[in-house]
């Protein structure tokens, strides 16, 4: 069983900063891509960033040049670093890993933004 487990959240005021961390129980390499996802009370989880295996990745247009997602093989962790953050950017953030056939879910961190 895979376990993730995110750190970071917290409260900030617009226009500052966070730092997002996804700690994994295996090799990250050992999945296709890794994510992170984000939902706002009454809204769809949504994808915010996302990098393959390979090392590509992609962003909501929301977030691009604001966000950005790295990794560390030797630490297994996938960080997530939050610039300029906005009050539309509030929400319950999830990290997720992705093989072939199962999809796996960290238990979410909350981010606050103030305006």
């Amino acid at each position: 069983q895979v376990q993730l487990v995110e750190y970071g959240g917290g409260l900030v005021q617009a226009g500052g900063s966070l730092s997002l961390s996804c700690a994994a129980s295996r090799r990250i390499f050992s999945f296709n891509a890794m994510g992170w996802y984000r939902q706002a009370p009454g809204k769809q989880r949504d994808l915010v960033a996302r990098i393959t295996s390979g090392g590509t990745t992609n962003y909501a247009d929301s977030v691009k040049g604001r966000f950005t997602i790295s990794r560390d093989g030797a630490k297994n962790t996938v960080y997530l670093q939050m610039n300029t953050l906005k009050p539309e950017d509030t929400a319950l953030y999830y990290c997720n890993a992705e093989t072939p056939n199962v999809q796996y879910w960290g238990q979410g961190t909350q981010v606050t933004v103030s305006s």
